[in-house]
């Protein structure tokens, strides 16, 4: 399955170090190749004989140990390799990347590599959840790091808690996803609009509503890795931007109207994730709203510009997908919803049901196509629901050619 791939397995030094073996062992046995790359002090928990001797090649301790003929091995192998995991990963070599700090050869060869990257972190409960390990995890993401979150159990110090090496089945299960990851959406030009825009009431209040922008960014995180060019037009969000979109922000309606309209005619597939307020205000105050002694205040609304159906008109034979959040009658809202916005699919969900709604990492959906298909998918994180929503996409298009 992994035949022709070449895989570095970073190996630091933390308790957990032995299941390296197991990790060798199961990506050798589904064809990769494997160079182990060891910290000085992962050669304290487990020798580099063991891993030479699993992985049928030299094994790297030193950033001075070099073959005998000239050559720099940190970037030579940087251009050979088709992933980087890291597994399992302590807080320093985590550190080490979020900053730069290249002082050995796994955290210059991180710098050096230009590919797919897993860390699989693995420490202490308290360790892991220290503020600065959380900025320096987060601050890699937003880089494109991937990171397989640790389990929760029994830990090495007798501690219960979170910070156990992810299960040795999983790893190579998203190894595995990563590299083997479809490019069937290679060519395609695809526009996504994510998270919440917000109506300025004065100065410092504004109308908005509680979209994350998760759903969003994870459309462009999939459709990035399938292969696609994306540009992702972002209300605010607290979200990191996925690294290879173009990333337009904005933050009214009438600005993601502007910039969906500009940006539309060089585009195959428009997904309409955003949740775009439906009033502004009539006339924003340039100064704050003084409370005084204002028992209540009036605030004059009107509709703000209705972005899907302008994209509807306009849409030509671009595939249009459009967004629907309920709060009952869903399959019947969201059909007339497709039907009078002109869309090819709408996505339907209820955001009055546990876990489908704005803020959480899964979402409860429903796939409502042109042709009449209606399909209810399970539970799933926003990530799986974005492949299924694709999937659906690509369907759709080969129905058409």
């Amino acid at each position: 399955m992994l035949n022709g791939k070449h895989i570095v397995l970073g190996i630091t030094g933390g308790i957990a170090a032995f299941k390296s073996c197991e990790i060798v062992r199961e990506l050798k046995k589904a064809g990769a190749r494997v160079t182990a790359i060891m910290t000085k002090n992962a050669c304290q928990f487990i020798t580099p004989l063991t891993l030479q001797t699993l992985t049928g090649n030299r094994v790297i301790t030193d950033m001075f140990a070099t073959p005998s003929e000239f050559d720099v091995y940190h970037i030579t192998l940087s251009k050979e390799a088709d992933l980087l995991l890291v597994a399992p990963a302590t807080a320093n070599i985590i550190a080490k990347f979020a900053n730069g700090i290249a002082d050995d050869f796994l955290s210059t060869f991180y710098l050096a590599y230009k590919g797919k990257i897993f860390i699989a972190p693995a420490m202490n409960t308290n360790m892991y959840l220290h503020p600065a390990n959380k900025i320096n995890m987060e601050k890699l993401s937003s880089l494109g790091v991937n990171f397989i979150e640790p389990a929760t159990g029994e830990l090495a110090c007798g501690d219960e808690g979170v910070g156990k090496l992810a299960e040795v089945s999983l790893i190579i299960e998203k190894v595995k996803k990563i590299l083997l990851q479809k490019l069937d959406l290679k060519g395609e030009k695809i526009l996504i609009t994510a998270g919440g825009t917000q109506e300025a009431i004065d100065p410092v209040r504004y109308i908005t509503n509680r979209s994350s922008g998760k759903m969003g960014y994870a459309l462009a995180k999939v459709a990035l890795a399938r292969g696609a060019d994306v540009t992702l037009v972002s209300a605010p969000t607290s979200l990191p931007f996925p690294p290879g979109a173009k990333m337009i922000n904005v933050q009214s309606a009438s600005q993601m109207r502007e910039e969906v309209l500009e940006n539309l005619p060089e585009s195959t597939i428009i997904i309409k994730a955003a949740a775009v307020s439906d009033f502004k205000l009539k006339k924003e105050s340039y100064a704050k709203i003084k409370k005084d002694e204002k028992e209540s205040v009036t605030l004059e609304l009107e509709k703000t510009p209705d972005i899907l159906l302008e994209a509807g008109k306009k849409k030509g034979n671009r595939l249009l997908v459009g967004f629907a959040a309920e709060t009952g009658n869903l399959v019947k809202n969201a059909q007339k919803k497709l039907k009078e916005k002109n869309c090819d699919l709408i996505v339907a969900n209820d955001v009055t049901q546990l876990g489908a709604g704005f803020v959480s990492d899964t979402n409860i959906v429903t796939l409502i196509d042109r042709k009449g298909k209606v399909e209810e998918l399970p539970k799933l994180t926003k990530e799986e629901v974005a492949e299924k929503i694709f999937d659906k996409i690509l369907k759709l298009k080969k129905s058409d050619s």
